[in-house]
């Protein structure tokens, strides 16, 4: 009893520890964290619908006029209308505006939390929280700072992850989620094999049609909120408008927007095992040791195939869990095959992150039972084999204690990574510096005293000050005929003949 009691207590330990990291980074993402160019672009959305001009953005990477429907705002509004909802409560644009993707990480966390339960219990719970901590996407130019970014791929990670907490059970729902997640970021779409693979493997003995069929009501929910949204674009477009809106889209999603870009995959593959908050040889290490153990594991079931009624976590046996493992294998590989072999995208990880915060934590979090099978695999061997030989002695043999030692030394390694990625993840998070979105409200001011309906400047950290100072933002290499007549907004005062309003290191120059 003493021993659980002191388990027990280590377990809540380490969740209030989990928990201060996951809150340190939320806090410093919300309240702290700069307002990058992405997010600004993104908050002309909801700021515009506000004013009473739609579903509209200002147009900055698409000729600088006001844009409905803009095929450049690629953060979807699942997001952007619960923005809009928020600010008009009065709320402050940044920390108001990102209380929403703050929500969906909060949800990302506990779906998280719902799925490592179900396949292990709640070891494997904790070890599968720590993974969105985890992993690092800050590295310029297109970061994702924090959870709590005005982007789409926390949200559409979130709405992937509860997709897979109701797959089993409610399929139904889990299409329309996955349907919610597309409408936060095109590249949820890629999660869609790993859905169908878990819904078939749920129907043990059904026949394939059937299954099949299973299939059919919720792809089709998972399309209802895309077509909803191109309703409402045909409708505000029109005929004309809407083809064009199509066709934008699709150029947009095929160029990954960054046209002449050539990567490679082992630039791609490097740039993802940096992409964590410890060196990237250890988590190679960690994730191969991982892998080694559930294979491990499911090549123990498939010789013991009792092993399979085992329930290692909440309420779910060895073998129920079995089409979560295949999908979210499958899941995280689509996302990385996709990502380092697409040669025309950046090497920015925010593209496969939907998919590596989503299904990474899931097999993450089978680990425990991969481990707890393999342990109870050795103890039924041992037992085995001194029935055959007649031996009464009730200790382990030495393979039983290899194999012991083994799997101690690989679970060791595995949370003492998760364990240095927590810490220094909160610790990075309490290192940001807190006068950044405080500096950029000064200048902000400054620039708004300047009254200017639009005001031009080239693409960048000057994006964000625009938005900031209430006026709508136009890009300096904009066509001509788009920003006559707009005030320019530049840090080079060499290249300024008549200033406005000085805001250092800006200033604002006449038209």
């Amino acid at each position: 009893m003493t021993m659980r009691r002191a388990v027990d207590a280590a377990f809540w330990v380490c969740v209030a520890l989990l928990a201060a990291a996951h809150l340190i980074v939320l806090w410093q993402s919300i309240a702290a964290n700069a307002l990058w160019e992405d997010e600004a672009f993104n908050l002309t959305v909801p700021v515009n619908l506000l004013a009473g001009l739609g579903y509209t953005s200002d147009g900055t990477l698409s000729g600088s006029t006001l844009t409905p429907f803009d095929p450049r705002i690629s953060t979807g509004p699942v997001v952007l209308l619960p923005i809009a909802a928020v600010l008009a409560t009065g709320a402050d644009l940044v920390a108001g505006a990102r209380l929403v993707p703050a929500a969906f990480y909060v949800a990302l966390i506990v779906a998280v939390w719902v799925l490592g339960r179900r396949v292990g219990g709640r070891w494997a719970a904790l070890l599968a929280v720590t993974v969105p901590l985890a992993f690092d996407a800050t590295a310029p130019p297109s970061p994702i700072q924090g959870p709590a970014d005005i982007l789409g791929e926390v949200p559409a990670a979130a709405l992937i992850a509860w997709g897979l907490v109701a797959l089993q059970r409610r399929p139904w729902l889990a299409g329309l989620l996955l349907g919610l997640a597309v409408q936060a970021k095109y590249i949820s779409l890629l999660a869609a094999p790993a859905f169908v693979v878990v819904l078939l493997l749920s129907l043990p003995g059904v026949p394939l049609v059937r299954r099949l069929r299973s299939a059919i009501v919720p792809a089709a929910l998972a399309l209802v909120p895309t077509v909803v949204i191109e309703v409402c674009a045909l409708i505000a477009l029109g005929p004309a408008g809407f083809v064009r809106h199509v066709l934008d889209t699709v150029r947009f999603v095929r160029s990954a927007g960054q046209p002449g870009v050539e990567t490679t995959v082992g630039e791609k593959l490097a740039t993802l095992s940096q992409s964590w908050h410890v060196p990237g040889v250890w988590v190679a290490v960690a994730a191969v040791t991982a892998a080694v153990l559930v294979v491990a594991a499911v090549v123990a079931v498939g010789r013991m195939p009792e092993l399979g009624d085992l329930r290692l976590g909440t309420a779910a046996s060895v073998r129920a869990t079995a089409p979560l493992l295949a999908g979210a294998s499958l899941g995280a590989l689509t996302y990385i095959a996709w990502w380092s072999t697409a040669a025309h995208t950046p090497l920015w990880v925010r593209h496969p992150a939907p998919g590596l915060l989503a299904f990474v934590p899931v097999l993450v979090a089978f680990v425990v039972p991969a481990v707890r099978l393999l342990w109870a695999a050795g103890e039924r061997r041992a037992s085995a084999q001194r029935a055959v030989d007649g031996d009464t002695v009730a200790g382990p043999s030495t393979m039983t204690r290899v194999t012991r030692a083994a799997l101690a030394v690989a679970t060791a390694l595995i949370v003492g990574v998760a364990v240095a990625q927590t810490v220094t993840a909160a610790s990075a998070a309490l290192a940001s510096d807190d006068a950044v979105l405080a500096q950029q409200r000064d200048i902000a001011a400054e620039i708004a005293t300047v009254d200017a309906e639009w005001i031009a400047t080239q693409w960048g950290g000057a994006v964000s000050l625009v938005v900031l100072a209430g006026s709508h933002v136009a890009l300096t290499d904009a066509p001509p005929e788009n920003t006559a007549g707009y005030p320019v907004l530049t840090s080079d005062t060499a290249l300024c003949e008549r200033p406005l309003t000085g805001a250092p290191p800006f200033v604002v120059c006449a038209p």
